[in-house]
């Protein structure tokens, strides 16, 4: 089980994508391996959740829909998101983020982000017309859209959106946390690069005493409070960055086209609580401290369960109908910038829809998709009818 479900998830790795690894998973299809084995757990043993064997650890997998909203509507007590592996992992670049805080620290540094990421405290969607602008102009010259042309474009809106325009062009910034979340894909394994740590802090320090109005950093709070979230909020845009370009790729719009890359293709592949009391599951009692695994892309992608597994339903939302459909995670762990997420790609995908034709994905959807070896050929709406455009694979 762990071979095939959490092993290739953890390959690709869950705090910043190893291009590598992610092609070959995208090759072999791991998720839809990693689905079909969900599937045979759930019928063989039932909706408990499974207890796996890890020495000296209390590990259960979570099997049921059901469960999964229980787990997520009961955080962060008796179900703490700040679980050993998340701080291990998150510690290497956000030591005081709301995630992998507990008890009254958790609740504060939880409320500031509530309150600071609200969509209308920055005009995201300017910023990203203004940027995408960029972009349309670049692939119309080109004749192609791919990663490698799209993720400087996104990191300058993130940067733009978080920090203002005075951080646009600070690519070290955002490559020195890149270095750090590359580190915390190994968790313990990998030593902290407190040098690097300390140099990415200064420069983000800078950025956010210059509190440019019309950033999130412009007021609401002290400069260290910035400084403890704002690395979490750059680690999300990332995600949403993903997210966007698998949405393009499909033919997606609006923040439905987002949701629904997000379902497709969770970039939060595992979702971890950790309980701080003893509980019952149907009828079975797990001790307190007992680590709970969600594996998203089988409640995103069940086939048995989901008439639409595999392919673009944008009519589910914003309800989709079941408990465990989570692209933003759920309950009190929802993810406060969720609505600033959806404001701000779908303007970045609905400003390149609008402007360039090209052929989606067709369907059935893969159930892994490699965002870093995605080419959209592409040509402006003004010219589509004389040129169609397809979506390739390097």
């Amino acid at each position: 089980m762990l071979a095939k479900v959490l092993l290739p998830t953890l390959a690709k790795g869950v705090i910043v994508r190893r291009p590598a690894m992610t092609a070959l998973a995208e090759r072999f299809q791991v998720d839809a391996s990693a689905v079909d084995v969900m599937r045979s757990l759930s019928e063989r043993y039932g909706p408990e959740p499974l207890r796996l064997r890890v020495t000296g650890r209390s590990v259960a997998l979570v099997l049921d829909p059901g469960d999964v909203e229980r787990l997520l509507a009961e955080s962060p007590e008796p179900f703490a998101l700040a679980t050993r592996e998340k701080r291990a992992a998150l510690e290497h670049f956000q030591p005081h983020g709301s995630l992998i805080s507990r008890g009254a620290v958790r609740d504060r540094r939880r409320a500031f982000n509530e309150v600071v990421l609200r969509p209308e405290r920055v005009d995201a969607a300017a910023v990203a017309r203004d940027e995408v602008d960029l972009l349309v102009r670049h692939a119309a010259s080109t004749g192609v859209l791919d990663w490698d042309a799209f993720a400087p474009v996104w990191w300058r809106i993130a940067r733009r959106v978080v920090l203002g325009s005075g951080a646009r062009a600070d690519e070290r910034l955002t490559d020195d946390l890149k270095t750090l979340r590359g580190n915390a894909n190994w968790a313990y394994l990998h030593p902290r690069r407190e040098r690097v740590r300390e140099r990415f802090e200064r420069r983000l320090r800078e950025h956010v005493a210059r509190a440019e109005p019309g950033s999130l950093v412009a007021r609401g709070g002290s400069v260290d409070e910035f400084v403890g979230q704002v690395p979490h909020w750059l680690f999300a845009f990332d995600a949403a960055g993903i997210v966007t370009m698998r949405a393009l790729a499909m033919g997606g719009s609006g923040a439905a086209g987002i949701l629904e890359s997000a379902r497709l293709w969770p970039t939060t592949p595992v979702i971890l609580r950790e309980s701080t009391a003893l509980t019952s599951w149907h009828g079975t009692w797990l001790p307190s401290g007992t680590t709970f695994v969600v594996f998203t892309p089988y409640f995103h992608r069940d086939p048995v369960r989901l008439p639409h597994a595999d392919r673009y339903a944008p009519e589910i939302w914003p309800h989709p109908g079941d408990p465990a459909i989570v692209p933003f995670s759920g309950g009190p762990g929802v993810c406060p910038g969720r609505d600033l997420v959806l404001t701000t790609a779908g303007a970045v995908l609905d400003g390149i829809r609008s402007a360039l034709a090209y052929e989606p994905l067709s369907e059935p959807l893969p159930a892994t998709l490699d965002h870093f070896r995605l080419s959209l050929a592409v040509s402006l709406r003004s010219a589509a009818e004389a040129t169609r455009g397809g979506v390739t694979r390097l």
